[in-house]
């Protein structure tokens, strides 16, 4: 049987494909940006056609490098960015709007209303999620509302809903399988984590038809078949999960107690809880770890919106610097005792703050600022994030021994020693940083028999660096506080 691992990890900015090896090594590895809409502040959309295009093009271009042809794999796994919106006609397979994305804020006001209408509690009841613009429920409810005839057509079961997996799984199956794995489904505000089914409730509370809505199945599972004429060759699409449970998987954190934190265009740190749905009172998210043989395991989740994405744009925006890389040579010289802050609310705060209406800021400037001192603040900004987003988890009573990272930003030095030294806590980077797309493929090998279980893939993870705290207590409280007041002056809560 062949051992080779064909996984598509569809992002907010690019479309990749990786092929892995039964070891978890990647072989072949090809990836496509794709364009980004800002319609309008707060608004963030995308090109369906144009994310499934630069998807199947990754595709090709993967098998084509590895030498290997599609009749060879065992399976294919996908991943993706979560909560992002697509809504399309059944018959035609095009989309009636553009994706609306995870960071888009344009239901902030419909939010407000649910919540002061004293809806919050069902939801978080039910799905672990707090009522935010970031989930799927408001996004569905604005495009019906918004493009003439779509609510009648979705009520009459001519359109179908999906994230971003499930788009990708309707068109590399030509239109023959629109499902889901719990992981998405649990990011919509839409799907009681408990009983593992769509609400009738909570789609009447957000106005959602529920003939819009895919079968949701484990994140190990028998989803379809590509068509052939996309790979050359029918392949089993075994593996589905949001990115951040990927990643979790992809790092073997299989044991309540273990976390990762993946650095890409976000930041999302993710605690295994095990079979508990613990619930947050520092209003961090309860959600789906994964969900295998039926069996629910769950888990806290921190999400931040903007932390390589804050590279991109001092990068892109202000060009401040021509690549990411530049970044560690100026906080090498600035030093982690940098007195200017950036938080980069581009989009509003995610947790623990959930400031929708709060935007990026740029303060403790001085004569003596240089682009130094601000692209060093832009590196720290992340880790400050995730520092409070421990500090919440702490709050609700759980402990952290250390943290396994991932992700594009994880490659600096710099910033993963500044993260350990805020954290207080070791940060372990293990040999294979590519975890959201390796998860991905671990999912698609349990569903084929490449892998007979967890343990299997658990012995598979290896620890490439370990970096330990080494700041003194007193700069670490002084750099923090500086933080929370930074943060303070941009929130409108």
């Amino acid at each position: 049987m062949t051992q080779h691992l064909l996984a598509i990890d569809q992002g907010t900015t690019s479309s990749r494909a990786i092929i892995f090896n039964a070891s978890g090594q990647a072989i072949a590895t090809a990836q496509q940006e794709f364009h980004q809409y800002f319609p309008k502040d707060g608004q963030v959309e995308h090109e369906a056609g144009e994310i499934w295009k630069s998807t199947l093009a990754v595709c090709r271009e993967v098998l084509e490098s590895s030498g290997l042809d599609a009749s060879t794999l065992a399976g294919i796994g996908i991943t993706n960015q979560r909560e992002t919106t697509v809504i399309w006609d059944r018959k035609t397979g095009e989309p009636i709007h553009r994706a609306i994305v995870w960071q888009d804020r344009r239901t902030a006001s419909v939010c407000t209303k649910l919540k002061s209408d004293g809806h919050e509690g069902t939801v978080v009841e039910r799905t672990g999620l707090l009522i935010d613009p970031y989930f799927s429920a408001t996004k569905i409810a604005w495009i019906l509302d918004h493009v003439d005839g779509a609510r009648q057509r979705a009520e009459a079961g001519e359109l179908a809903f999906g994230t971003v997996d499930c788009w990708l799984l309707w068109n590399l199956t030509d239109g023959r399988s629109h499902k889901t794995d719990a992981t998405n489904a649990s990011r919509t505000a839409l799907f009681n984590i408990h009983n593992q089914q769509w609400d009738d409730e909570l789609l009447a509370l957000f106005r959602v038809p529920r003939a819009l809505l895919p079968e949701v199945l484990d994140s190990a599972a028998d989803f379809g078949t590509t068509d052939k004429q996309w790979l050359g060759a029918p392949v089993q699409i075994a593996g589905i999960a949001g990115d951040q449970h990927a990643a979790l998987i992809g790092q073997a954190c299989f044991e309540p107690g273990m976390a990762k934190s993946t650095y890409g265009t976000g930041c999302f740190l993710m605690l295994n809880t095990g079979e508990k749905a613990l619930r947050s009172e520092n209003r961090l998210l309860t959600t789906m770890a994964y969900r295998l043989n039926g069996k629910p395991c769950y888990a806290m989740e921190g999400s931040i919106f903007v932390a390589g994405a804050a590279m991109q744009w001092l990068r892109d925006g202000l060009k401040l610097i021509s690549h990411a890389s530049e970044s560690s040579d100026y906080a090498s010289k600035v030093g982690a005792d940098n007195p200017v802050y950036l938080v980069p609310a581009f989009t509003g705060l995610g947790a623990p703050h959930w400031d929708p209406h709060a935007r990026g800021a740029i303060l403790g400037l001085t004569r003596d600022t240089g682009i130094g001192e601000i692209v060093t603040a832009g590196l720290q900004s992340v880790c400050y994030q995730t520092k409070d987003l421990i500090r919440a988890i702490q709050n609700d009573g759980a402990s952290l021994q250390a943290l396994r990272v991932d992700g594009g930003m994880v490659v600096n030095d710099w910033v993963m020693q500044f993260l350990a030294d805020i954290l207080n806590v070791p940060v372990d980077r293990p040999r294979v940083t590519e975890t959201t797309a390796l998860g991905a493929a671990y999912l698609a090998g349990l569903q084929t028999g490449v892998y007979q279980g967890l343990d299997e893939i658990a012995q598979l993870w290896e620890r490439e660096y370990r970096f330990e705290p080494a700041m003194k207590p007193a700069l670490r409280e002084t750099l923090y506080a500086g933080w929370l007041d930074s943060v303070e002056r941009v929130c409108n809560n």
